[in-house]
């Protein structure tokens, strides 16, 4: 045999050899690939148990405030935990008020901080919404027996000629959705109509 057959003979081997090497690589390189994509498409179940629990805990979860009212502590005084009167608080005869009494007959502390709704009603059958004062209510807690009271100020009638004849005071307190009627105190002075802006109810406050 000559060298020269012998030197091609060799490389046929190391190519053989070769192209053996490349193919096995290949083989386990997608092997490889494979598993990495099974494991990537089974979740971890660590991963997934902990998912579940925070997913549990955010639908149970709520802020306090959507708990008030709900069967456990009231937040708001409600409307039928208090009871209410309406007097004449006039300081003097040029000078109208009218003082709304709050007094918790409930069990619980409550609170009746902020604005009540207040609409008068008129004598023809009417009723009109009274605006708020410029006052910034303040934390107005109430035990059981205490009294919170709120005032409507208005202008005296001193011409006999007023329209405005209120009959009743629609009182919806802080935070609630239900109203009472209290009569307008028959002592009041003449509220000078018409029934606008000069007419106000000021913030709910703890009774002196």
């Amino acid at each position: 045999m000559s060298s020269s057959t012998t030197v091609r003979t060799a490389r046929r081997r190391t190519l053989r050899v070769a192209a053996a090497a490349l193919i096995a690589a290949a083989g386990l390189s997608l092997t490889a690939c494979n598993n990495a994509d099974d494991t990537a498409s089974k979740p971890a179940t660590g991963a997934s148990s902990a998912g579940s629990s925070a997913g549990a805990q955010g639908t149970d979860a709520q802020p306090d405030n959507a708990k008030s009212g709900s069967g456990g502590k009231s937040k708001f005084c409600r409307t039928n935990d208090l009871v209410m009167e309406a007097v004449d608080s006039s300081p003097d005869q040029k000078v109208g008020e009218v003082t709304v009494q709050m007094t918790n007959k409930g069990a619980k502390t409550c609170s009746a901080t902020g604005f009540a709704g207040v609409d008068l009603k008129d004598i023809d059958g009417t009723s009109a919404p009274v605006h708020r004062g410029g006052e910034q209510p303040r934390i107005t807690d109430l035990k059981p027996g205490d009294t919170a009271t709120f005032s409507i100020s208005y202008e005296v009638d001193f011409s006999g000629d007023s329209l405005a004849s209120p009959t009743n005071i629609i009182v919806t307190p802080p935070n609630e959705t239900h109203s009472v009627s209290l009569e307008w105190p028959a002592d009041a002075l003449k509220l000078a109509g018409p029934y606008d802006d000069k007419i106000q109810v000021h913030p709910v406050g703890i009774a002196n």
